[in-house]
């Protein structure tokens, strides 16, 4: 185990590099002066060639990239070209919205959708199994923005149970946190009940029909034991693939519940970043995005061997 370990983490190198290659040129690239966009329309052309000495622009592209690895490598992420804040600061001032968020709504929609999607498969055929997938399509057919606007007027407008936007940090208390954290958790949360319910019956269906499940039952165990003991733990494989990729783009794709509800997380500030073309900030924000898809890769292939013994690097 710890030698795949080690080697997952060294083949992951190269493709960290590659990714940078390819956002680095993607960004240089493309047309429009980020220098111009610091100095403003009425900026002289003196003006400019001095911002863009500054910024290392005028360097060949090669070198331009070495520098920045070399920086990287340091911690130092870059300076914004619009706000002039270290980029690593205006991270850690936005992270903590959207992993808080990232992490009620998966947390949420595995207490609800791995049970539904259970109960689904046990009773394969029946009303229940049609409810369930009837809910499934309905989570999946409703955006997300749509959804965030109806509890938005039942539970904030109609009976002003819940703020309307805004974020608290936990460390103020967990009250504050709950009551702002709640709307955006269940908006974002449909789609992925929707997806881990769908995954978790097709799973339990496919495992039911095993041959050690009808010994278990032969044996006398109960049908709950049988369930939970036997056929989801076999079952749980899928499962975990999909609540972690569905992690993963809940951390770099909750654009649209962060503006609904004006959550001041990673998010907008990506979509800001691209609007003002602040080249340290998407270069920043496209790394971590992809250094997070790889850990998380990571975890699941471990989690597989912990899940199911027959699994071994």
């Amino acid at each position: 185990m710890l030698g795949y370990l080690i080697r997952r983490i060294l083949a992951a190198i190269p493709v960290m590099g590659v990714v940078a290659l390819v956002v680095f040129l993607l960004l240089r690239l493309t047309p429009g002066d980020p220098a111009a966009i610091i100095a403003g329309d009425l900026a002289t052309p003196e003006q400019l060639e001095r911002i863009r000495t500054s910024l290392g622009l005028n360097e060949p592209l090669h070198t331009q990239f070495l520098t920045w690895i070399w920086k990287i490598l340091q911690g130092d992420l870059g300076v914004s070209l619009i706000s002039q804040v270290p980029v690593i600061k205006m991270i850690s001032q936005r992270i903590e919205p959207t992993i808080s968020i990232a992490l009620s709504t998966i947390t949420l929609a595995i207490l609800i959708a791995v049970p539904l999607g259970v109960i689904a498969a046990w009773k394969h055929g029946t009303w229940i199994d049609r409810v369930v997938m009837s809910l499934s399509v309905l989570g999946f057919s409703v955006p997300v923005f749509v959804v965030g606007y109806v509890l938005i007027q039942i539970f904030a407008i109609e009976f002003r149970w819940l703020p309307v936007q805004g974020f608290r940090s936990i460390t103020g208390g967990f009250g504050p946190f709950f009551e702002r954290a709640i709307l955006p958790t269940m908006a974002l949360s449909f789609i992925y009940i929707a997806l881990i319910a769908r995954i978790t019956r097709a799973s339990m269906l496919e495992v039911l029909g095993e041959d050690y499940v009808r010994t278990a039952r032969a044996k006398g165990i109960g049908e709950a034991g049988v369930l939970m003991r036997h056929a989801l733990r076999n079952a749980a494989v899928p499962v975990i693939t999909v609540i972690g990729t569905g992690f993963a783009l809940l951390i770099s794709g909750v654009v649209v519940t962060e503006s609904v509800f004006n959550i001041p997380g990673i998010g907008r500030l990506t979509v800001d970043a691209v609007l003002a073309r602040d080249y340290p900030v998407i270069q920043a924000m496209i790394l971590l995005t992809s250094g997070l898809y790889v850990t998380i890769n990571l975890v699941i292939d471990l989690l597989y061997t912990l899940l199911d013994p027959r699994i071994r690097y």
